[in-house]
């Protein structure tokens, strides 16, 4: 569930960002303004529903979800190939969000 939940968001919160883009950078109409709002919305409440205790936690291991979804975003809607180093890049975040999402959990000290 939680890695449904964080593609969606990263695929939300990157076509509610696009809007932004397309209207601010790209010349569209200020009508891109309201889907891309809708977007955003939708961005933060699927970032609501994977399973972790700690919010900051999810967010962090989101992080390296969004990476990944940015570069193929990049790659599939914006019709520029990633080179070796964005998709290395997309990697070591892929796997940094698995370790901080995944990693086992101890008592903390304090």
């Amino acid at each position: 569930m939680s890695a449904f939940a964080f593609l969606g968001a990263a695929l939300a919160e990157i076509a509610g960002c696009f809007a932004f883009w397309a209207w601010l950078r790209l010349g569209k109409s200020p009508v891109w303004i309201a889907p891309g709002i809708l977007s955003l919305c939708l961005f933060a409440y699927l970032l609501t529903l994977p399973t972790s205790d700690q919010a900051g936690r999810s967010y962090a291991a989101y992080g390296g979800v969004y990476i990944a979804s940015a570069v193929l975003w990049l790659w599939l809607v914006e019709d520029a190939k990633p080179d070796r180093w964005d998709l290395l890049g997309a990697a070591v975040c892929l796997i940094g969000a698995a370790i901080i999402y995944f990693g086992p959990r101890t008592a903390t000290i304090g």
